[in-house]
């Protein structure tokens, strides 16, 4: 096993290998077997590019060949920085048959993201585009490289689709050699923690499978249904959840969409007959608002797959009025595994008012007050989890885990739920210091430090503030050294020069005299919060 992966208790994996969820193959040998079943239907969707069953495994097995020959083997690590693109899916089976480890980065990453991922992580490669907007990545990238000796392998995305291409050196039978253990990890997603440095999450072959597997039929995927994923495919819901694999192992079709533009995407949903889309609110609410979306034929839409944050009933119910064929699912999830879904045959008012509740009979949910106690039936505590397809620990970063999980293994989520009459789970809040946009979670320590180093700050807290489309947006709450000023506009030109993501940046700035603090000493980010959202309102 990969040094500084926290393995499954040698009890709990015998028991999951008994029940059948963990069927200790490879994703390349799950993947093989769904090649093996499926030849000429379509798979994949990108613009005027579409890509049989077949002819991902022949392109797949071309890249993995040549990237073998460049000198990539089982384990490296991989981060790929790619848009909505065909070249993401391909070299995500490609790496899996390699037996190599993407790192699920976005396109909107930036320097400080990714130079971290590759330090934490040791990472071989990176994969980029030329150019996302006004941003050239060659120049980071490559300053990432001269700070990283682990880092051989810079591979652009006009390189990655020539080596999709080319003929490979190598015979075929060279990927038949690779010996993959089903207890490494095949990805590391990211977790949205609440300290600067992100923790890497290693979801390993036998999880991340039955992962896509259970929630597949949970969501009515069949091989007639037809996927169009409009948010980052490397995130974990649009990538397993069941997401690009769960429709891969059902026979199905996903079709990429290169924005979120309503128009565009009510395009997409006509022309493909798509049936299932995934959504977070903030996209939902921008696409039923749009006044396009009674000039197309949406009838095709089953279900509406919506996670990363609450989403409030009367837009659920809207969505109903304007799409009836469709069903709004909300889901919770999290990329250190545990996915609670509202089932597509709960009545109406369970559906209105849950988040689900988890899909395999082996996940183990307690709720707990600050002390570890489970909580009453129906009173709000934290969501700690454990079960076949959640982590047991974060990569190589063993103090972390001490406190985030229980000792006998349960993890700690951050994540405020009561449980509902009907069995199902209602989201009540967070612990973590975190601030949801649009599904994104960014930690508020992070911009915190970053903030405190500009020359005309004494303090600073970040809060969330309420955003009808959003759900929440960042509020620096700053106190001045005296004599100083700062403006808003000042502040995110500060913050761009630290090379950091745009999706973190606040977007209000309260100026305060002091930062108000709870009864225990520590700084009461409730009332700031508060106070942020009143002065929002005048």
């Amino acid at each position: 096993m990969l040094e500084g992966v926290v393995p499954f208790p040698p009890d709990f994996a015998r028991r999951y290998r008994e029940k059948g969820y963990w069927q200790d193959r490879s994703l390349a040998e799950e993947f093989a077997a769904v090649f093996d079943r499926f030849k000429q239907p379509i798979f994949l969707v990108d613009q005027n590019r579409e890509y049989t069953y077949g002819e991902i495994d022949r392109l797949t097995d071309n890249l993995a060949l040549n990237l073998l020959e460049l000198g990539l083997k089982p384990l490296d690590r991989v981060v790929p920085t790619l848009p909505n693109v065909a070249e993401f899916v391909l070299l995500y089976f490609a790496l899996q048959k390699i037996g190599a480890i993407p790192i699920a980065a976005l396109v909107t990453h930036r320097y400080a993201e990714i130079s971290q991922f590759v330090n934490i992580s040791g990472a071989a490669a990176c994969v980029y585009p030329e150019r996302q907007g006004d941003f050239e990545f060659e120049p980071m990238i490559r300053r990432v490289q001269q700070e990283n000796a682990s880092l051989r392998l810079c591979i652009s995305l006009n390189q990655l689709s020539g080596l999709i291409e080319r003929k490979p050196h190598l015979p075929v039978a060279e990927l038949q050699k690779i010996r993959i253990d089903p207890t490494d990890p095949c990805i590391f997603q990211l977790s949205g923690g609440t300290t600067g440095i992100p923790k890497l999450i290693p979801r390993t072959h036998n999880d991340y499978a039955y992962n896509s597997k259970t929630a597949a039929p949970v969501c009515g995927v069949t091989r007639d249904s037809v996927l169009l994923l409009a948010l980052p495919i490397a995130h974990n819901l649009p990538l397993a959840c069941p997401g690009i694999q769960g429709y891969f192992f059902n026979g199905g079709e996903v079709v990429l969409s290169p924005t979120t533009k309503p128009d565009q995407m009510f395009s997409l949903i006509e022309k493909h007959r798509v049936t299932h889309i995934k959504v977070v609110p903030a996209l939902l609410i921008r696409l039923i608002d749009d006044p396009s979306i009674r000039k197309f034929d949406l009838s095709s839409l089953k279900v509406i797959q919506s996670g990363g944050q609450r989403m409030q009933p009367e837009v659920r119910v809207r969505t109903k009025e304007l799409i009836p064929s469709a069903i709004v699912q909300e889901n919770f999830g999290m990329s250190e595994g545990m996915l609670f879904f509202v089932r597509l045959d709960d009545p109406s008012e369970v559906m209105l008012e849950t988040c689900g509740r988890p899909i395999s009979p082996d996940d183990e949910v307690r709720l707990v007050d600050d002390e570890g106690r489970e909580v009453g039936p129906g009173e709000v505590g934290e969501l700690t989890c454990r079960g076949p397809y959640t982590l047991r620990g974060y990569y190589s970063v063993p103090e972390y885990n001490a406190r985030a999980f229980t000792r006998d293994g349960f993890y700690c989520s951050g994540d405020l739920m009561r449980r509902h009459p009907s069995g199902n789970y209602v989201v009540e809040g967070r612990k973590k210091d975190l601030i949801n946009r649009g599904g994104e979670k960014i930690s508020a320590e992070e911009i915190e430090n970053l903030i405190l180093s500009h020359p005309a700050v004494q303090n600073v807290a970040c809060v969330p503030v309420p955003d009808p489309s959003l759900g929440e947006r960042m509020c620096a709450c700053v106190v001045l050294r005296k004599g100083r000023s700062l403006n808003l506009p000042q502040l995110v030109d500060f913050l761009m020069k630290k090379e950091i993501a745009k999706f973190k940046l606040p977007e209000r700035l309260e100026i305060v005299d002091e930062l108000p603090v709870s009864t225990f000493g520590k700084v009461s980010k409730k009332a700031l919060a508060e106070m942020a959202a009143r002065n929002a309102n005048h």
